[in-house]
């Protein structure tokens, strides 16, 4: 067991040529610093756990040639509870028992699928750890006003790594600073984004947020009055509740979803949430903390967890969730789930208007005496198949935009005319099962 040592000196005796703020620091001999918040005694501290297992909590941390110090208890996040903190690293039994007390936690509180209440309590684990992989797929709750989707975000949220708790009415600028700041997880409430700068700025922080290393730059003006381009750090875990679904494809991969139906709530469930569960999500920050401590330098991520019956992009961002599974069950469940997802991208793919265009083409390329397919002939069959299903006319210009733009297939022009070459089918039989679309009856050229 870890012994925990306190050590509130102010240490006037050591030189601070380079003193720094810190939020969570992992130092080169394999230890951890990390931020915790004392609301009692309202002052802030850093827990820092050695190599060999032995814990204290210091006003400042000297190492090296700097002095890393805990960003300040006044703070208005800290203060108001914007971001929340644990108080002291506390001992669990093992894993498993905390994982029971999370789902315990998460139970009494929300009323989930028994699937999702288990991949929500995984996920938060995976928040503790997160800094260890490089991508992360996200939570989310969608459904519409009454559904328990802003329930769900406050007990989940309340214990996972560092949350900084925002919405769709707060402002841009202090959301980037926040999560630069402390790397921790972004709850988010109501982010459809609805108006359209708005859109763009806050989607950026979801499109960049699940890759390491892909920072978003936002210019700001420093002290001499002059426009300096700042990069802002916005990877790590996110929980958002929005009403619909994201426009964006490739944005809507990178959720893991329960959709709230609003079903009739269970008894159990209190309408109003009691003032002891915020202590009771302190006590489980603590243990999570310590959580973090035993186990960051361990988590790794497994590569035999890839699924290859899954699109590439969905292995990226479940194989990190899976990596911290240890249940064989839970496991089948979020794999369940990914089969489910990816269906669900497939119908969404075959219900545009390039699966139409793929489909035109394949039927096309089944007279095999053809060497070029013109584009002119497929977008005809497109216009005489789905007749007044498109709010624009299926054009020949149009439709070869649409091959070379959205599809990447080849066009050239010969004879005086656009045309898609036969030898372009690999290509072609590869996006048609991307889309959904039976090539069985087609050629092998």
């Amino acid at each position: 067991m870890e012994r925990v040592a306190c050590n509130y000196s102010r240490m006037h005796d050591r030189p601070e040529k380079h003193v720094r703020s810190v939020v969570s620091e992992r130092l080169a001999n394999g230890s951890l610093i990390e931020l915790i918040y004392n609301p009692e005694q309202r002052r802030t501290a850093l827990a820092r756990w050695s190599a060999d297992g032995q814990i204290s909590i210091e006003d400042r941390a000297v190492v090296g040639a700097e002095t890393l110090v805990p960003i300040m208890a006044t703070n208005n996040l800290i203060r108001h509870e914007a971001v929340l903190l644990p108080s002291a690293p506390q001992d669990y039994v093992d894993e498993s028992t905390l994982l029971r007390d999370i789902q315990a936690f998460i139970h009494r509180y929300v009323d989930l699928t028994e699937t999702f209440e288990a991949i929500a309590s995984h996920y938060v684990l995976l928040s503790w750890v997160f800094d260890a992989f490089n991508e992360l797929p996200y939570l989310r709750f969608r459904g519409d006003y009454g559904t328990g989707k802003t329930r769900a975000l406050l007990i989940i949220g309340a214990i996972a790594y560092k949350p900084f708790f925002a919405s769709g009415a707060s402002t841009v600028s202090p959301i980037f600073h926040t999560l630069n700041t402390f790397s921790g997880t972004l709850v988010f409430d109501e982010a459809d984004f609805r108006m359209s700068d708005e859109k763009a700025e806050l989607t950026k922080i979801l499109n960049n947020g699940n890759v390491r290393g892909m920072p978003v730059l936002r210019t700001i003006v420093n002290s001499k009055h002059e426009f300096n381009p700042a990069a802002f750090n916005v990877f790590g875990p996110k929980i958002v509740a929005t009403r619909g679904v994201y426009d964006d494809r490739a944005l809507e991969s990178r959720f893991i979803t329960e959709i709230m139906t609003g079903r009739r709530l269970r008894r159990d469930i209190p309408i109003n949430l009691p003032d002891h569960w915020r202590d009771e999500a302190l006590k489980l920050r603590n243990k999570l903390l310590m959580y973090r401590f035993r186990n960051r330098a361990k988590v790794k991520l497994d590569a035999g967890q890839v699924d290859h019956s899954l699109e590439p992009r969905l292995n990226q961002v479940l194989v990190p969730l899976l990596s911290v599974i240890s249940d064989k069950a839970v496991r089948l469940d979020v794999l369940d789930r990914a089969g489910a997802m990816q269906q669900t991208m497939v119908l969404d793919r075959g219900l545009s208007i390039e699966a139409d265009i793929l489909e035109a083409l394949t039927s096309l390329v089944s007279d095999t005496s053809r060497k070029v397919i013109a584009v002119k002939a497929i977008a005809e069959a497109v216009a005489s198949q789905h007749a007044g299903e498109f709010a624009r006319p299926v054009t020949p210009k149009y439709v070869g935009s649409l091959l070379r733009r959205r599809l990447n297939v080849a066009v050239y022009k010969s004879n005086g005319s656009y045309v898609v070459p036969v030898s372009e089918w690999p290509k072609i039989k590869e996006l048609c099962r991307r889309y959904g679309i039976d090539t069985e009856t087609a050629p092998t050229t």
